[in-house]
């Protein structure tokens, strides 16, 4: 048997340590509560909660806010083969 991916129309944020990008997580893709771990200051770390545990994303990660809502992190060349950008 074989079967096609569905298309689907996704949101998304790269995650970068600053303010601005916070707020898109929070605002845009509504992750709350916002955690970010500096236990390596020149590393941050996002961490988000999702129904399989705790994902973690690093700098340069995708966000994504997937069909159902749910959130989780991509890295950026599986996110480069998957997704086309639409802007």
């Amino acid at each position: 048997m074989r079967a096609k991916k569905k298309p689907a129309v996704i949101e998304y944020e790269v995650f970068q340590d600053t303010i601005t990008c916070f707020h898109a997580l929070q605002d845009k893709l509504g992750l709350d509560p916002l955690r970010v771990s500096y236990h390596d200051p020149d590393h941050p770390i996002l961490k988000i909660e999702t129904l399989q545990g705790t994902m973690t994303a690093n700098v340069g990660d995708y966000i994504i806010k997937g069909v159902c809502g749910e959130l989780y992190s991509c890295k950026p060349d599986i996110f480069k083969q998957t997704y086309d950008l639409l802007d």
